[in-house]
């Protein structure tokens, strides 16, 4: 009679990695040692040393997991297969993510695990050699209308840090740069004139907090200053005592408050450069910003060192500046969601393959409000446009015709201008009604931000140009942006970061999304790969 076999525990029916199963197999011909009893070998040796090639879970058992006992390689792609209910997402997430993340947690100092949620300890006995785990699901985890592709890869945060560090701003009524003058560029200005020129800095005469002409004198005396330059009393400095004491009468006549006055020479010492920069310093301080230089008593030049020019004071740029999630960067009209409620174009315009002759606006047409369609191509032809082009192929002066309208003919605006005008009436309340939904925001066009951000450009471009570009396009400018030496250095480590993200996400495919693009529009894989664009380009390392 054959030799009954002995039992093995339940506890040893464990699913061995593949460096167990070729160490069972290589000796199982042992003598004196089974199969199962080499697998116990090796898990006792993984218990006192160890290898630190892998990662070792000995004794699982949450939710239907049987204290299972498992080595996992290290820096290598493993996949859990099995039927469902088999127990893989109860290891890999249940178990070795959340030990993963409780650890890394506790690492942490007590002030920064307050701000976390507890983390409870997964039923098991032990795990040995695991690093900071990230766990990424294939579905879209964000629901807000205020996340998008940029702000979710961080790729937006370095473009706001980079506008803030090297953008310059530019005056939309000239177009000239703004900025702001320094006490150098008024020195640099002086030793650019004529040699004998003579240079008189000098500062408006302003009278705060209601003060008469006397007292504001009486206090710049006591300042240390001691004249006073009107140009329409006298060509030469007047004494400020002169003044007081009632010998020079300056009536309503502008006066200025001189701080200095040199004759330019041909190479200025260290001293006389001392000289030139203090009482810069002080015509800028006592003026709240502006200094005048007046040459040879004829022409002045003024130096500002406030952030305006045409007559319109500037944001300096900062990070806030380009973000549309705080109030100081959204748009006052959306509030940083790029979109209102108002006149929907996709619902007055149904179909844009049809034409204006074919009624293409849906709000005009029945019997009435058929005018308005009647009256549009009638003027049409004072001004060549297409009544029989689909709306689709209109130009972009084209369609705005049709939208705003001008002098001749009114528009679609003029229509629901109209409408709101006469609400009054049920019959109207309900057509407005019908072509309300979100449409984009009339004031920043969809870029979420202030008018004034968009006077910020880097290399041309404005932060709303990068933010709708193909990923792959955007990817193509940072490549070839063009900076100066000093941008180029500020911005070096910020062009790192954004490239390596950039490249991460052409890496995984997603080069055809734009950084606007909302979150909550992506698909379950587009927003496992953002994900795990976040994640690949950080600079975390060894992470499971």
């Amino acid at each position: 009679m054959a030799e009954k076999k002995k039992a093995v525990p339940k506890t040893a029916k464990v699913k061995e990695s593949e460096t167990v199963v070729k160490t069972v197999k290589k000796t199982k011909h042992v003598e004196g040692i089974s199969a199962p009893e080499v697998a116990h070998h090796a898990i006792d040796d993984r218990l006192k040393g160890g290898n630190k090639n892998e990662i070792f879970i000995k004794g699982a058992r949450m939710h239907n997991l049987k204290n299972v006992d498992v080595a996992i390689p290290r820096n290598k792609l493993v996949v859990v297969t099995g039927v469902s209910g088999s127990g893989k997402s109860s290891l890999t997430m249940d178990t070795l993510f959340a030990e993963g993340q409780r650890r890394y947690a506790e690492s942490l100092s007590a002030y920064a695990r307050q701000f976390l949620m507890r983390m409870d300890k997964p039923d098991v006995d032990y795990i040995r050699g695991i690093c900071p785990a990230i766990a990424i699901e294939q579905k879209v985890t964000t629901r807000t209308p205020r996340s998008t592709v940029g702000s979710m890869t961080e790729i937006y945060d370095y473009l706001r840090l980079l506008f803030a560090r090297i953008g310059k701003t530019y005056s939309p009524v000239s177009g000239k740069e703004v900025k702001k003058d320094t006490v150098t560029d008024v020195v640099e200005f002086i030793k650019t004139l004529p040699v004998g020129a003579k240079v008189q800095f000098i500062v408006p005469l302003v009278m705060r907090y209601k003060r008469t002409i006397e007292e504001e004198l009486n206090i710049l005396m006591q300042k240390g200053f001691s004249r006073i330059y009107v140009p329409s009393v006298d060509e030469k400095p007047i004494r400020i005592e002169d003044v007081l004491a009632g010998t020079l009468k300056l009536g309503k006549a502008k006066a200025n408050l001189l701080i200095d006055r040199i004759v330019v020479k041909e190479q200025f010492d260290e001293d006389d450069l001392h000289r030139l920069a203090d009482s810069i310093q002080t015509a800028f301080y006592e003026s709240e910003g502006e200094c005048l230089v007046e040459v040879d008593g004829k022409k002045i030049h003024t130096f500002n060192n406030r952030f305006e020019a045409d007559g319109i004071i500037f944001d300096e740029p900062s990070p806030n500046l380009f973000s549309f999630n705080n109030p100081f960067g959204a748009c006052p009209v959306c509030e940083g969601f790029g979109q209102v409620l108002g006149i929907d174009d996709g619902l007055v315009i149904p179909d844009p393959r049809l034409s204006i002759y074919e009624s293409a606006v849906a709000c005009w047409r029945g019997e009435k409000m058929s005018e308005w369609q009647q009256a549009f191509m009638k003027s049409a032809a004072k001004f060549d446009f297409p009544i029989h082009k689909p709306v689709a192929d209109l130009s972009e002066e084209e369609t705005k015709l049709l939208w705003e309208g001008n002098a001749k003919v009114d528009g679609i605006r003029d229509f629901f201008k109209m409408v709101e005008q006469n609400l009054y009436k049920v019959q109207y309340r309900v057509m407005q009604a019908r072509y309300r939904g979100r449409t984009v925001c009339p004031a920043c066009k969809g870029t979420r931000l202030r008018k004034e951000a968009m006077y910020v450009k880097v290399n041309n471009a404005t932060i709303a140009d990068l933010m709708f570009r193909p990923a792959d396009e955007l990817y193509e400018w940072l490549q070839n942006i063009q900076l100066n030496e000093y941008d180029q250095s500020v911005a070096k480590r910020i062009m790192i970061e954004v490239n390596q993200r950039m490249k991460t996400l052409l890496d995984v495919g997603l080069s055809y999304l734009s950084l606007s693009r909302l979150a909550n529009t992506l698909s379950g894989g587009e927003s496992q790969r953002i994900q795990l664009t976040k994640f690949l380009g950080s600079n975390l390392t060894d992470s499971l």
